[in-house]
């Protein structure tokens, strides 16, 4: 039987492959202790304030032909939509008069807004708003990550998925998780603030795929870090496949329990997926086991529906008003504050911008 303390030196920031391999298997008390431990670690580490992120879904036009992805390209049951940038400013100004402090610029991989206009929109909703700027838009050129940067973008999430090169080769047809590690590189040269993560649950994992993802998100030195079931959409290839640990549905807490003790300074969120596999209080359990960040949805109604990665996504039809307040009332319950200003990393805090100067990509 092992206790939170002892949880605290078998699972740390220096534990080996075997160790997490022997905490992915605890049941029971074991499991229990394992949050606790978890829950402790976030407290101390990174305190009881909760950030809150405002999602903003500006386009899901993509290029790509991921197998699980509701929004590929290969999915013509998909009404596709492109926001203007006056409609991405103004959304940004309602976002900043809600609890969220930061705005995650979200979008399929694709350059169907120029690079120029999102930098437009980054200056825009910097000179108009307190928001930090996360952007997640898929791999860019270094290049194009500093423009950026020199624009006002805080953060960038790009998450891996999987460490298992071949497995990442399966489910992502048109891109290699080498470009996806460089790009997670080139952004840490660029000096932002760089997120990351991967999926729990594609098929063909192993319980040893899924210590490789922690170890790798580790090593990786992440600011952010998200992890989050998988769920295919219908549309898709992978419609109906299993996830791979459907038998044993604690292994997405456990996962998460174990990320913190790993990084206890990475922000780490409630991902709505944890709502999607367990309605009502998902991510209510995410921030009782290491999570510290909660996202919310912020896209206008009239696109909303149509930004579905994978089914029974929650509160896909509540506007921004019940939205923020259902946060509050969640948070009220665990007794857990808002958190106040944009919450920047705490491993790496954010450094000047280059040189002002007219940004270029």
């Amino acid at each position: 039987m092992v206790s939170a303390c002892e949880v605290k030196t078998i699972i740390n920031p220096g534990a080996t492959k075997a160790e997490l391999l022997e905490a992915l298997r605890w049941q029971g008390e074991e499991l229990e202790a394992l949050y606790r431990a978890a829950d402790e670690c976030r407290r101390r580490h990174v305190g009881e304030e909760v950030y809150i992120r405002g999602i903003l879904e500006y386009s899901n036009i993509c290029a790509h032909n991921c197998a699980y992805c509701g929004i590929r390209a290969g999915n013509r049951k998909v009404r596709r939509y492109l926001m203007t940038e006056e409609e991405m400013v103004e959304c940004a100004e309602k976002i900043a008069r809600g609890p969220a402090t930061t705005i995650v610029l979200q979008a399929g991989e694709s350059q169907t807004l120029p690079d120029q206009a999102l930098g437009r929109v980054i200056q825009a909703i910097k000179a108009r708003t307190p928001l930090a700027v996360t952007v997640s838009a898929g791999v860019r050129s270094e290049s194009v990550y500093r423009f950026w940067r020199q624009c006002g973008m805080d953060r960038y999430l790009i998450r891996f998925e999987t460490s298992d090169p071949e497995l990442y080769r399966r489910v992502h047809p048109d891109s290699t998780l080498e470009e996806r590690l460089e790009a997670i590189a080139a952004l840490k040269r660029a000096g932002v603030q760089t997120g990351s993560g991967f999926l729990i649950g594609l098929p063909g994992e192993t319980i040893e795929t899924v210590a490789c993802n922690l170890l790798l998100a580790r090593d990786l030195d992440l600011d952010m870090i998200g992890v989050g079931p998988f769920i295919p959409h219908p549309d898709t290839p992978l419609a109906g496949a299993r996830n791979a640990w459907a038998d044993d549905l604690s292994m997405f807490y456990r996962v998460l329990a174990i990320l913190r003790l790993l990084c206890p300074f990475a922000h780490i969120p409630a991902t709505t997926a944890f709502d999607a596999v367990f309605p009502n209080q998902g991510r209510d359990l995410a921030l009782q086991r290491g999570a510290n960040v909660f996202m919310t949805n912020h896209t206008p109604d009239r696109y909303r529906r149509d930004y579905l990665l994978y089914p029974g996504k929650p509160c896909a039809d509540e506007s921004d008003d019940a939205c923020n307040a259902c946060i509050r009332a969640r948070l009220a319950r665990l007794g857990r504050p808002v958190g106040k200003g944009p919450g920047h990393s705490l491993l790496h805090p954010p450094a000047a911008p280059e040189p002002k100067k007219e940004p270029r990509p």
